[in-house]
């Protein structure tokens, strides 16, 4: 069984820059659909923190995603996006 690689910085099936371009993306979306303002560099933050929540959550569920782009990147903007309502809701209070 061959496994990839996966650095201590990158998610799976993707490299250190797809997983930039990824957390870019995922940061992007969760910052228009939660109405946000955010820069480049927190929605970077943001979508790269995402990633590994949505990723931990899906494999909780057995979604399987890993090596396919869209995927990747759905993942990663559904983590992003909780992630802006907790942040909300426990600085709301």
């Amino acid at each position: 069984m061959m496994h990839d690689y996966m650095g201590i910085m990158a998610m799976p099936g993707t490299g250190f820059f797809s997983m930039l371009i990824i957390g870019m993306l995922a940061g992007w979306i969760a910052e228009k659909d939660t109405k946000s303002d955010h820069g480049l560099l927190t929605n970077m933050i943001v979508g790269i923190a995402g990633s590994f929540v949505g990723g931990a959550v899906a494999g909780t569920l057995g979604i399987h995603f890993a090596g396919w782009f869209w995927g990747n990147l759905l993942v990663s903007a559904i983590g992003a996006i909780g992630l802006v309502y907790v942040w909300r809701a426990v600085n709301n209070r």
